[in-house]
C-alpha cells in the first residue's frame, strides 16, 4: 500500500490542475467493468484531506475536484486529469452520471458538479450527458447511454446493511422491492439489467462524512456520522465497497468500544463476489492506494 503525505498531494495536484487544460481528443483506453488492475489485484484509491470542511459544514468545490482528479490519476496511472479521464471516458459517449437523491443524505453536489466537469473536459457534448437517480429508467441519456459513472455517499442501511455502490443501481431495476429479501442479497444481479450491463465506466464513493450508525429507519442519523474527508474510487464495485465497509466497520468498534457486527449484515458485498463475479470483496486481493491525510484512516 501507498501512502502520500498531504503536502505531496498539494503538489501533484497543483501540477495536475496545469496539466488538465490540455485535453487529448480521443482515449488511449477506455475501462469499463474492469475486475483487476494490476495482475489479480483490483486497485482501489482512498484519497483524503484535512481541509476539506475547513470553511464550514459544505465540502470545497475546488478541493473536492482535486481529490478526484488525484484518485482517477493514481487509478489509471496517467500523469495529468486529462489523460486520466480520456482514458475512461471518449468524447462519442453518452454518459449517465447515476447519483442519489436521497433527501436525508444525498451525493454531495459538489462531487456531481467536479464529475460533470470532467466529462464535458474530455469532449463529451453537454446534451449526450445527464446526472439522475431515481428517474434513470425514463431518462433518454441513460436509455442511450454508452458509459455510465456510478456515485453516492456510504451509510448505514436499515434493509442492506450499508447503502452501497452495488445498492445504487436499485433504480435500474422495474421493481425494487424485490431485491429487498434477505438483507438484499441478490443486490448484485443488478449489474445485468440492460441499462446497466457492461457500461460502467468508474465508482466513487464518496466518504466525505459517511454515517457508520442509525437508530430509525429511512432517517439520517447526523450524530452518527463523522468528517472522512475523503474518496474511494475504483473500477471495481466489489473492491470499493469492501473497502467502505471496512471503514464504517472500523469506525462502529472505535464508538462503541466492542465489536458491534452491522444489524442486518451486508451480505450484498461478499454476494457480489462469491455469487455473481462482479469483482473482489477479499483485502488480500485488493490494491488499496493510500493518498493524502492519514489521521484516523482505519484501513
Amino acid at each position: 500500500m501507498e501512502t502520500i503525505t498531504r503536502r505531496e498531494l498539494l503538489k501533484r495536484t497543483a501540477m495536475m490542475a496545469a496539466g488538465s487544460a490540455i485535453l487529448l481528443n480521443r482515449p488511449e483506453m477506455v475501462w469499463a467493468d474492469t475486475k483487476a488492475s494490476t495482475a489479480d489485484k483490483s486497485r482501489v484509491v482512498l484519497v483524503r484531506d484535512e481541509l476539506l470542511y475547513a470553511h464550514g459544514d459544505t465540502p470545497d468545490a475546488g478541493i473536492t475536484g482535486l481529490l478526484l482528479d488525484e484518485a482517477v490519476c493514481r487509478l489509471t496511472d496517467k500523469k495529468t486529469p486529462a489523460e486520466a479521464w480520456a482514458s475512461i471516458i471518449k468524447p462519442s459517449d453518452i454518459v449517465g452520471i447515476k447519483t442519489n437523491v436521497w433527501q436525508e443524505f444525498p451525493t454531495p453536489p459538489e462531487v456531481n458538479e467536479a464529475l460533470k466537469a470532467r466529462v464535458l473536459g474530455v469532449g463529451v457534448k453537454e446534451e449526450n450527458l445527464s446526472i439522475d437517480d431515481r428517474g434513470v429508467k425514463q431518462n433518454p441519456v441513460f436509455q442511450k447511454a454508452t458509459a455510465l459513472i456510478n456515485t453516492r455517499p456510504m451509510r448505514t442501511h436499515a434493509w442492506s446493511g450499508v447503502g452501497s455502490l452495488i445498492k445504487n443501481y436499485i433504480m435500474f431495476a422495474e421493481k425494487p422491492s424485490d431485491y429487498h429479501e434477505d438483507s438484499c442479497v441478490v443486490l448484485g444481479s443488478l449489474q445485468e439489467l440492460p441499462l446497466v450491463k457492461g457500461k460502467t465506466r468508474l465508482h466513487v464513493l464518496v466518504m466525505f462524512n459517511p454515517q457508520f450508525h442509525h437508530t430509525v429507519q429511512s432517517k439520517a442519523s447526523p450524530e452518527h456520522q463523522w468528517h472522512y474527508n475523503g474518496l474511494l474510487v475504483g473500477f471495481d464495485p466489489v473492491a470499493v465497497d469492501s473497502v467502505g465497509l471496512r471503514i464504517i466497520e472500523a469506525k462502529r468498534r472505535e464508538f462503541f468500544k466492542e465489536d458491534r457486527p452491522l444489524n442486518p449484515p451486508a451480505k450484498h458485498i461478499a454476494a457480489a463476489d462469491t455469487r455473481y463475479h462482479l469483482g473482489t470483496a477479499d483485502p488480500a486481493k485488493i490494491e488499496l492506494i493510500k493518498l493524502g491525510w492519514d489521521k484516523d484512516i482505519f484501513v
